[in-house]
Order: C-alpha cells, then sequence, then structure tokens
C-alpha cells in the first residue's frame, strides 16, 4: 500500500477547502489566534497558513488584533448580514421583540434552527437584564432552551427522533437528559404554545419560548424572554405567545404580498 506523506495530502486540497479550514478554525470559545494556532486548528502548513492568512486580512475577511493574534474581520459580517431569510426575519421582528422588551425589561432573543443547534440570530437586553450564556451568533443545543424546545415541538418527528438517539448533554443540574422526559415537555409545548427552560440551560437564568410561523403554519423561528430565575417566568408566557403572534402575522402578510 502506498501512503501519501503530508505534502502529498496538502496538495490535494483545494485552495477554497484551505481558506474555509482556516476561517472555521476560530469560534466563540477561539476568537482570535496566532499564526502558530491557526495552522494547527486549520492542519495546513505553516507556510500555507501565513499565506492564505495574509490574503484574508488584505480583503478584509481576517483582521489583527491589538496584540498581534488574527480575528474575524468586519468583511465577513457584512457578508453574513445579507442572509435574505435571516434579514428579513430579523427586520420584521424588531418592532415585536422591542415592544416585548418594553412589557418585560427582559432578555428577548430571537432564535433559528441550523442542523442539530439553535442559532440566536437578534437579541435585546437591558441593563437590569440577568446575564446570559447566548449572544447574536451564538448557539445553543435544541434540548436544553426554551427555543430548542419550541423548534422540536413544531418540527417534523424525524427531528426529535435525531436528537434524542444521541446524548443529551447536561449543561445544569436541571438539564433534561431523557428522552421521554424531553418528548413530555414537547407535548406540553405543542398544547400550550409555549416551551420553558428552568435553569437548563445556566443557573440563575429561566427562558420562555413561542413558535413564530409562516402562513402556512411551518415554523420560521422561536421568540423568548430569558430572566431570573427568581422571577416567575410563566408569568411571561402571554407577552411571549402574543408577541409570537404579531410576528407571525406580519411574516404572512409579506409572504402574501
Amino acid at each position: 500500500m502506498v501512503r501519501m506523506s503530508g505534502n502529498a495530502r496538502e496538495s490535494g486540497r483545494s485552495t477554497t477547502s484551505r481558506v474555509l479550514a482556516l476561517l472555521a478554525a476560530f469560534s466563540r470559545r477561539r476568537p482570535e489566534l496566532t499564526l502558530t494556532e491557526l495552522a494547527a486548528l486549520s492542519g495546513l502548513p505553516p507556510a500555507t497558513t501565513h499565506r492564505l492568512a495574509a490574503e484574508l486580512l488584505d480583503w478584509g475577511a481576517l483582521e489583527r488584533a491589538a496584540d498581534g493574534r488574527f480575528q474575524v474581520g468586519l468583511r465577513l459580517w457584512e457578508i453574513g448580514a445579507l442572509t435574505p431569510a435571516h434579514r428579513e426575519l430579523r427586520s420584521a421582528a424588531i418592532p415585536f421583540m422591542e415592544d416585548l422588551y418594553e412589557a418585560t425589561h427582559e432578555n428577548v432573543q430571537l432564535a433559528v434552527r441550523d442542523g442539530l443547534e439553535v442559532l440566536f440570530v437578534d437579541k435585546i437586553s437591558g441593563d437590569s437584564s440577568v446575564v446570559t450564556l447566548t449572544d447574536v451568533g451564538g448557539r445553543a443545543p435544541l434540548h436544553a432552551t426554551a427555543v430548542g424546545k419550541i423548534i422540536l415541538a413544531f418540527s417534523e418527528p424525524e427531528l426529535f427522533a435525531e436528537v434524542a438517539g444521541r446524548e443529551l448533554p447536561r449543561s445544569t443540574p436541571h438539564t433534561i437528559t431523557l428522552p421521554s422526559v424531553l418528548a413530555q415537555a414537547l407535548r406540553a409545548a405543542r398544547r400550550d404554545q409555549v416551551a420553558y427552560s428552568l435553569e437548563e440551560r445556566s443557573l440563575g437564568a429561566s427562558s420562555v419560548a413561542a413558535p413564530v410561523r409562516q402562513a402556512d403554519g411551518t415554523l420560521v423561528a422561536a421568540l423568548s424572554v430569558v430572566a431570573r430565575s427568581s422571577k416567575n417566568v410563566r408569568g411571561l408566557a402571554f407577552a411571549v405567545r402574543t408577541a409570537a403572534l404579531g410576528l407571525s402575522r406580519r411574516l404572512a402578510g409579506q409572504g402574501s404580498a
């Protein structure tokens, strides 16, 4: 059997795959990287990493931090903001999110599904709002968040089967890790049109979420409020559900225009 050297394997990769490997090295836990770290995480030779990073710097996809490390550039954010579906969703949601914030003075979050995770596409917070683990562009597990439970409850059954067939990681002592218990929570969400996460994602914070739908009833997103666990989030359910219904009607009207 002929064994390929590292350089031979590297020569078989396209330039696109190399660039994507560099960009994929960044994450919320690793927002800034040295050249050595970039090479190690991307699996590219240092010389290739240096050349491609220089080109990405020139184009604006990467920037230099004050200490010389690399970070994602504004040019990528600018391009990402052009995503049509999320741009239109966020634009339609802003008035309803602002009204919901004024009614609750708590964190208001808008989330969509991305694979087997929740992706937060917008958020409104105030100085008195509880600190959360989520930021715009952040991700979270479906089973441990109120928005994730809404996505599971109102999506195709195959999604729940795939999530339940994997390990349900525990974030706190309150995280649901049994598929049967999660299924029960999803049945309640479909019945009540709201879902809850009671310190399942982080201690001290609880949330309530409601579905946002298109005119045909297809789930588009989930809208939520996150508050301190000392506050009765169930008392916020009506406000969240009302805002989600209003946003659903707005989206339905845009679709028929």
